[in-house]
């Protein structure tokens, strides 16, 4: 086998306000489907902490993460929620805070404590942030375009990137299956729900393939009007006015089997969200809209031999927001680019360890409103990693390291080359015990809108930067028909310079001279089979302590108070049933106290909410139905997640899906 084209062309001094890009091309290079699912599997569980087996396409933290925390959504959850966005499969079933701004509004992430901007979302691989915020709207993922949700606590910057500081949550796509036999070669799949405020859903998947080819395609759409009922600071109830919202989505990807275990793999996502943005309680009208548009193209090449891997990623997305508000004649157009790409090598140095090369590029561009100026940001890096098995992979242990320059950071910092190592390791002492240790550097320079956004962008911002530590154990035991699997995670963590917006009219980030944050998770399973029959009872609890220590203002009221919309507790609980091919299940969510200034001096009330989940997944006329059915809050409780922003009482979602081919 022989390399018929490697291409590299390398761009060197990157500069603002220049699009200089590092590209890749290996293209025409060096000449299954069906799971098996047990009867427990019907039951909607709770999610799993991962042990140290393969559960993600990406080998850095499949093999290179052993002392990580990864939390797995299963798949019976997965198609519960398959008409759902990832913000509600979230909230619900994994112990994360997920901010939410309403029913339909935006919704980002926070890791122990950590802020949106610190948490990263990778598409197979890639990272997803609009490159102009920094962050990801969770809301507006739909569950049904990922094969697999896993989530990654703790900073992870050598492997990850910069930036990577509470965590990440993966999408991924399962890898082309090529198929020779006639009548095995077509899947195809139609999904439809509707449920209160109108809502109605669907969509479909397909694919074919033969022994070279496969194609896929997805797409999915929603519409609704959440006029659903509140009340209002007076204590009146009112309807949400100016509530209107749709999506529509659509993703295809196309694969070419060049040799055995030599693949190419072209996709494209392209999504639209149209949504009216409802008065906050301290508003009497509002006509204010943000339709999100988003472009991501990804082209993914990989070969595997014996003992070497290699791939290649390269990926361009833009999006696009458009913000009216007619009322005082505002209208905002501002759209993001980011080019991403990654080199990567790995290779079975010998029987006990690994060895992984990777070399990333990504650059992010803006056209700052109002002002004809191109702002730049660009980051490239050479990163490593080693992992190292002993005791027949009892013990495993990895080091890690990346070298980043990044460019156009701010004016404080123009650039600056950072050094971010890292070390793993875990330890299975007995069969049903394994405990696991992570330490990283972390550093997150600030975003494009962090700097330049017109009005309120702060130039002058410096990086955030600081170390994180976390240790904890997993425990697994059997006894007949229960299992019980039991873990628990302790954590660390001091950045200098967090970043924060504050203001009033006008909201610009400053820096914080140096916030803490340290906390305590569990996640706690017990699971019971026989025959026809499983039962499940799940409780998972988080307490997060994340404050400011250190001010760079004079006698600053924030010393020793807990970081703005950070809930000191949160958790949840899962207990439910399955006989065949049905199954029941009860959620029941706890968020605490949220403040919602530095000195504590406001916040948002606790809140409770109950969620019902039903399944039914029989055989119909030689087709595979699923039939589900949710009703959530169903103790009608009035809470908010954000300030001002009221949720939606009792609710109900139900749709059905097919399988045809």
């Amino acid at each position: 086998m022989k390399h018929i084209l490697i291409i590299v062309k390398c761009c060197k001094n990157l500069n603002v306000g220049k699009v200089s890009l590092l590209t890749a091309l290996l293209l025409i290079v060096l000449n299954s489907d069906a799971v098996a699912q047990s009867t427990s599997d019907t039951v909607l569980q709770e999610v799993k902490v991962s042990g140290r087996y393969k559960t993600s396409g990406d080998t850095r933290i499949n093999d290179f993460s052993p002392g990580q925390k990864l939390v797995i959504i299963d798949s019976a959850t997965m198609r519960q929620y398959q008409l759902q966005n990832i913000a509600n499969l979230l909230a619900q079933q994994v112990p994360v805070f997920v901010k939410s701004y309403g029913f339909n509004g935006l919704a980002t992430l926070n890791f122990r404590g950590s802020s949106a901007a610190q948490s990263q979302v990778l598409w197979n691989g890639v990272p997803i942030q609009n490159a102009a915020l920094g962050l990801a709207d969770v809301s507006a993922l739909p569950v049904m375009f990922a094969s697999k949700v896993n989530v990654v606590y703790g900073g992870s910057a050598a492997l990850l990137g910069s930036g990577n500081v509470g965590g990440a949550l993966l999408l991924e796509n399962d890898a082309p299956v090529f198929r020779s036999r006639p009548d095995k070669n077509n899947d195809l799949s139609l999904s439809v729900g509707g449920g209160s405020f109108g809502q109605l859903m669907g969509g479909f998947s397909g694919s074919t393939s033969n022994k070279r080819w496969y194609f896929l395609a997805n797409g999915f759409f929603q519409i609704g009007t959440d006029n659903y009922r509140y009340t209002t600071a007076a204590g009146a109830h009112m309807l949400m006015p100016n509530d209107t919202m749709s999506s529509k989505a659509a993703m295809v990807r196309g694969a070419y089997k060049i040799g055995d275990r030599n693949v190419v793999t072209l996709s494209a996502w392209y999504q639209e969200n149209d949504r009216d943005v409802p008065p906050a309680l301290f508003e009497s009208y509002s006509d204010k809209n943000q339709l999100d548009k988003s472009l991501r193209l990804l082209l993914d090449w990989t070969k595997q031999t014996d003992k070497n891997n290699w791939y290649v990623k390269s990926s361009f997305i833009k999006d696009e927001v458009k913000y009216s508000y007619q009322s005082v004649q505002l209208h905002t157009d501002n759209i993001a680019y980011q080019y991403y790409q990654e080199i990567g090598w790995k290779k079975q140095l010998h029987e006990y360890g690994q060895l992984l090369l990777f070399t990333p590029l990504q650059v992010g561009w803006i056209n700052i409103a109002d002002s004809s100026k191109l702002r730049q940001q660009d980051r490239i890096a050479l990163a490593a990693a080693y992992d190292y098995k002993h005791f027949n992979d009892r013990l495993d242990v990895a080091v890690n390291a990346r070298l980043e320059k990044i460019i156009g950071q701010a004016e404080a910092v123009t650039q600056q080359n950072v050094f971010m190592p890292g070390l793993q390791a875990s330890f299975k002492i007995v069969n049903w015990l394994v405990v696991r240790a992570n330490v990283q550097r972390t550093y997150r320079a600030p975003a494009l809108n962090e700097l330049y956004f017109n009005p309120g962008g702060n130039a002058s911002l410096k990086p955030e930067q600081g170390w994180s530590e976390d240790a904890g154990y997993t425990l697994k035991v059997k006894a007949g028909n229960f299992t019980l699997v039991h873990d628990l995670s302790v954590y660390n963590r001091d950045i200098h310079d967090w970043i924060l917006w504050l203001g009033g009219a006008i909201w610009t980030p400053h820096n914080i001279a140096e916030v803490h944050s340290r906390g305590v998770e569990t996640e706690n399973a017990l699971h019971w089979v026989k025959g026809k029959w499983a039962a499940h009872l799940g409780v998972n609890t988080a307490y997060v302590l994340a404050t400011t220590v250190a001010s760079y203002i004079y006698n600053d009221g924030s010393l020793g108070k807990q970081i703005p919309y950070t809930p000191r507790y949160n958790g949840q609980l899962n207990i439910g049933f399955g006989y065949s091919k049905f199954s029941v299940n009860y959620n029941h969510t706890y968020t605490g106290y949220r403040f919602t200034t530095t000195d504590e001096s406001a916040f948002v009330l606790p809140y409770n909410t109950g969620n019902i989940q039903l399944m039914y997944s029989p055989a119909i006329r030689k087709h595979s139905w699923q039939f589900t059915a949710q009703c959530n809050n169903v103790w009608n409780e009035q809470y908010q997640v954000v300030a001002s922003r009221p949720m939606p009482g009792i609710n109900w979602l139900a749709g059905f899906k097919v399988v045809l081919l």
